[in-house]
């Protein structure tokens, strides 16, 4: 068994989850005796018994592999879907519905959607994600795997500490993850904040606002990029007063796992998927322009913090790999189409 590893987006374009996520899925299949590689689009030679594709894989592509015999997993991310209203979801439902049925075939192709319909299996990070590849987009209930995120272990293994002042936010920084308006709140509600994260480019104009937001506000904001050694960010969230996230819109956070892991409280945006995911274990706060409300969310979690359950133990990576040999090898055993 060979598996070929492809994704939507170049590491080197948009740092972040999708590549930690990667990389982390490869080093934990390698570990567990399962042979994985990058896809080499340039290499005509290169050969595999099954692509795992994370993203939304082209219908086209899809055809191409089953062609050649080559099975095809897709894991998209429903990052957008899963911070959606029921409302929201209705509609864009309803919205595939009519393009699929009146609009002319190169229209729909446009969209992808048969994606969901045409992959040998589909890996959802959450049920709510698994919910909506079925209801959403029409995909075959069998075929749909839950498979978390996992944790490194040195999440896990960092030792106790005493928790500190500071609440943290990992994250990159960018309008999604909303660290600006939490940067604001904070100030607001006389909290320090901890951010940790990079821009996509530091000319980025909202990178821009919250640098001159963060240096003016020294006292309650705390900013000097991202970490990117491992232990020490374990023993940031060992030590921080809580862990915040206030984004727009998210699938499954590693950061918020990571956190978990290191058993540090959770306040997260009031969105269908932290809801899915994190419902008893985390406190919510509502996505809102407004910073008086959202600052007196912050200051009240702020309080609580230290007397606050802590979160379930998340998967581990090699927890994570298991699970997806196991996909593998279902898929592979399955008659092609």
């Amino acid at each position: 068994m060979k598996i070929l590893v492809n994704c939507t987006m170049p590491f080197a374009l948009a740092h972040g989850g999708q590549a930690i996520q990667i990389q982390r899925t490869l080093a934990a299949l390698g570990a567990i005796g399962v042979e994985a590689e990058p896809l080499r689009w340039w290499d005509e030679d290169q050969r595999g018994d099954l692509i795992h594709f994370f993203g939304l894989m082209p219908p086209n592509q899809i055809r191409f592999a089953q062609q050649k015999q080559i099975k095809v997993v897709m894991a998209e991310f429903l990052t957008a879907q899963s911070s959606h209203t029921a409302a929201q979801r209705r509609a864009r439902r309803a919205f595939r519905w009519g393009v699929e049925t009146f609009a002319p075939r190169a229209l729909v192709d446009l969209f992808s959607w048969e994606s969901y319909r045409l992959a040998d299996a589909l890996i959802a990070l959450t049920a709510l994600e698994q919910r909506l590849m079925e209801w959403k987009f029409s995909a075959d209930p069998e075929k749909i795997f839950v498979v978390p995120n996992g944790v490194e272990e040195i999440f896990f293994q960092s030792p106790g500490a005493t928790r500190g002042e500071w609440l943290v936010c990992t994250a990159t920084i960018t309008e999604r993850k909303r660290v600006l308006e939490l940067a604001a709140a904070a100030v607001a509600a006389e909290t320090p904040v901890w951010v940790l994260g990079k821009p996509y480019a530091d000319n980025d104009p909202y990178a821009q606002k919250f640098f001159q937001f963060a240096k003016a506000n020294p006292k309650f904001i705390r900013y000097a990029g991202g970490v990117d050694d491992r232990g020490e960010l374990a023993k940031i969230y060992r030590a921080a007063r809580g862990f915040v996230l206030l984004s727009s819109m998210e699938s499954l956070s590693l950061s918020a796992l990571e956190a978990a892991a290191c058993e540090c409280p959770l306040l997260l945006s009031d969105l269908p998927w932290a809801r899915s995911s994190f419902a008893g274990a985390a406190e919510f706060c509502p996505v809102t322009a407004s910073v008086a409300t959202t600052a007196a969310v912050l200051k009240k979690f702020y309080a609580a913090a230290p007397g606050l359950p802590r979160p379930p133990r998340p998967a581990t990576w090699p927890d994570v790999a298991r699970q997806l040999r196991a996909i593998y090898e279902k898929v592979l055993a399955a008659p092609a189409k």
